[in-house]
């Protein structure tokens, strides 16, 4: 019997379905006063009305047909139900270098649910290497799912559990370790293992797609081919964000993990770096280094694993008619560190400047990141600026907003301290600050 959770079916529909025993991938007759259809039964949108069947017919055009009190469905076949065989994985060279997969979901672990016709979490981390076969000529790969969510679902407790479990494989003799996650908010969990994973022997890199591994036009092999050949031989020992670099399948673009944000909701090229320039390419399978400003690889660093965050800080975008009662209000429920997003140089209204300070009295840590892409927060040109660092206010620099917030959540988990935290936060840890921003940093 058709199965609610699995069909997409519900209401008239499944009940009709029921009655007349018929599942998805069955042959079904379906009878109305002055028409016949016949075909397979195939799953429906799980968000659309519960009150249509819909059926592919021998033409290969699908057809929904609304189940009024005059239409019958009868069962007049079985057929083949929907089911996805994952390719043998291919045998391993003892000689390449060794590479860990840790899986967390996202789409690059995720395939089209044909039965919704939605993307949801389904391929382990073994599969990831099963349906790109070509990693076997890269590097012998391990895998390990750790987590199977969507990007939106991490929190930053997984930050610390995806922290602790990259220690782990590179406790186990790994040569790179790989985490394949989710892109809406990869940005952030990069900027996460930054801060939390520390004196890296080898590469960290992680990669994500932009479309599911079974659609013709995926990206995910690629990143994921990209990304092992970078964990597997890159000279460089820091964590890393490696995606297509355009929208062609020719070069990979390997970004600082606290200096890269997600940019477009769709397109290949989505991440850019930010008041950077990339640490490296992937081109026609060769890695080329495009800095110098790199912690080498070293395979005597004892990495220091550093995963708790703080909750209790918040991200809030500055608005014309932005209310300083939202600043009061985190400060009354508890919050430790609030990333103000002002505008250009580092701003805010003067109707916050009261707020601000009180939340600095209280203890609370209040950054400034700028909300323009390029260029870095200067809170000494105008007398906004300064008088938001005399009332306590610590600029970002060049940091994003983002990493920011990140930073923030770590500073705090490492310390209770106000002025320690302070401190912390102004400390260049990953590379999160650059020294000075170059007009030619702006590449979009």
């Amino acid at each position: 019997m058709i199965q609610t959770e699995n069909s997409g079916y519900k209401g008239k529909a499944l009940k009709s379905l029921r009655r007349a025993g018929c599942d998805v991938g069955d042959i079904v007759q379906v009878l109305s006063e002055d028409r016949k259809y016949e075909g397979i039964l195939i799953p429906r949108s799980e968000t659309g009305e519960g009150d249509h069947v819909v059926v592919k017919l021998k033409s290969g055009y699908n057809i929904g047909i609304r189940m009024t009190p005059g239409v019958t469905i009868n069962k007049i076949g079985e057929g083949l139900k929907p089911t996805f065989a994952t390719p043998p994985i291919p045998k391993q060279k003892p000689d390449l270098p060794k590479v860990a997969i840790i899986s967390t979901g996202g789409t690059i672990a995720s395939r089209v649910d044909y039965r919704t016709g939605a993307v949801r979490p389904a391929l382990s981390a073994s599969d990831l290497y099963g349906v790109v076969p070509e990693l076997a000529d890269i590097a012998r790969v391990e895998t390990k799912i750790l987590l199977s969510l969507y990007s939106e679902n991490i929190t930053p407790k997984h930050w610390g559990e995806i922290a602790q479990a990259v220690s782990h494989q590179i406790s186990s003799g790994v040569d790179g370790v790989v985490v394949a996650h989710g892109t809406d908010t990869m940005a952030y969990t990069a900027a996460a293992l930054s801060f939390a994973l520390q004196n890296l022997p080898i590469p960290v890199v992680i990669v994500g797609a932009q479309c599911s591994s079974d659609r013709p036009s995926s990206d995910a092999a690629t990143n994921l081919t990209g990304g092992v050949r970078i964990a597997a031989k890159a000279p460089f020992a820091e964590v890393v964000l490696a995606m297509h670099e355009t929208m062609s399948d020719t070069a990979i673009a390997v970004h600082r993990g606290t200096k890269v944000r997600k940019c477009h909701t769709s397109r290949r090229d989505t991440f850019q770096s930010i008041n950077a320039s990339l640490i490296a390419r992937v081109n026609e399978n060769e890695i080329s280094m495009l800095t110098s400003d790199f912690r080498k690889r070293n395979a005597a660093n004892l990495p220091i694993v550093k995963p708790d965050f703080s909750q209790d800080v918040a991200l809030i975008k500055f608005h014309p008619g932005f209310k300083p009662t939202l600043i009061d209000w985190l400060v009354e429920k508890g919050y430790r560190g609030i990333v103000l997003e002002g505008t250009g140089l580092g701003h805010v209204s003067k109707y916050c400047f009261d707020a601000v300070q009180n939340a600095n009295d209280r203890g609370v840590v209040v950054a400034l990141a700028s909300q323009c892409i390029w260029g870095r927060v200067n809170m000494h040109v105008y007398d906004t600026g300064r008088d938001l660092l005399d009332r306590g206010a610590i600029p970002l620099d060049d940091m994003l907003p983002e990493t920011g917030l990140v930073k923030l959540m770590w500073v705090l988990g490492q310390t209770k301290g106000t002025e320690e935290a302070k401190k912390l936060l102004k400390t260049n840890i990953a590379g999160e600050f650059s020294p000075r921003t170059l007009s030619d940093d702006a590449t979009m």
